[in-house]
């Protein structure tokens, strides 16, 4: 039944309804005719939370293109635990997880609230795994220091979704892909990390006239570009196997992982569309993709 139909039969048992029943009833049925977007965006250094560089001028741009989502589910590579969870409190906190820089980055609040509907669903849409209701963490930079440029104003309800670092990277593959309906109830899920993330090789120096790119991190970057495209998840899974440029480009799993909950999303059609397509710093890939 198409939404006319719906409505038109739905007028007919008014009498039995009350009008926020009625209400609720057919913002749900607008909200599954809508699938929204996927996204998994390189974060790069807290600063971008108050810099204006290419970057961020690019989320910014992209906030305002995308529907407005019910509410965001972001898979952060700043929270690591055991076993998997969602954050669960009604206010998170603002969590300043790093040292070194200036004060105004520490005094920054992004007061999204959270989303007990979107824990809920998140648990209930997962079966493969136990997730767990959270209500200690809150917001990490590599979820806030985004979202305050994509949505500003932190009029949208956000939840984090946790790593688990016990895992292998074929069970956030196959967790993520179980995700796939809250699309369609209005949630934009992000993943956000840095698929190139070594900071051994990290040169502050480089510039954007002189990014000093290491060769290792150029093949990566391009090789990865290239199994997305050419729809490889099985390559981009097993990438510690794969060749010693990503090896090199994620020595540790949790800056990657976040890419791959947003390729499992991709439908068989979807258009995959990149952004942000550069390197800093030497050995961080800013690289990220739009899904949908």
């Amino acid at each position: 039944m198409d939404r006319k139909q719906f409505l038109t039969s739905a007028i007919g048992l008014s009498s039995m309804l009350t009008l926020n029943k009625f209400k609720a009833i057919a913002d749900e049925i607008h909200e599954q005719d809508q699938e929204m977007p996927v996204l998994f965006v390189g974060h790069g250094s807290p600063m971008n939370a108050l810099e204006d560089n290419e970057f961020t001028r690019t989320w910014m741009t992209l906030g305002k293109s995308l529907p407005k989502p019910k509410a965001i589910l972001c898979i952060s590579a700043h929270w690591e635990t055991k076993g998997s969870f969602v954050t669960a409190m009604e206010k998170p906190k603002t969590i300043h997880d790093f040292g070194g820089f200036p004060k105004a980055l520490f005094d920054f609040q992004y007061n999204a609230a959270g989303s007990q509907w979107l824990a809920a669903q998140t648990q209930s849409t997962v079966h493969s795994a136990a997730i767990g209701l959270d209500n200690a963490w809150g917001l990490d930079h590599g979820c806030w220091s985004i979202l305050s440029r994509l949505y500003p104003a932190a009029d949208i309800p956000v939840v984090q979704l946790s790593l688990d670092q016990t895992k292998p990277a074929q069970y956030h593959y196959d967790l993520a892909r179980e995700l796939s309906g809250l699309r369609k109830k209005g949630v934009l899920i992000v993943g956000s990390g840095n698929v190139i993330h070594n900071f051994r090789y990290l040169n502050m120096n480089a510039t954007k006239q002189n990014p000093m790119s290491l060769d290792w991190a150029i093949e990566a970057n391009r090789e990865f570009k290239a199994l997305v495209i050419d729809r490889n998840h099985r390559e981009l899974i097993n990438y510690t196997k794969h060749n010693r440029a990503f090896q090199l480009a994620a020595p540790t799993p949790e800056h990657y992982l976040p890419m791959l909950y947003a390729i499992a999303l991709a439908g068989k059609d979807e258009k995959v569309t990149f952004f942000n397509d550069a390197i800093v710093a030497s050995s961080i890939s800013m690289t990220s993709l739009k899904i949908g």
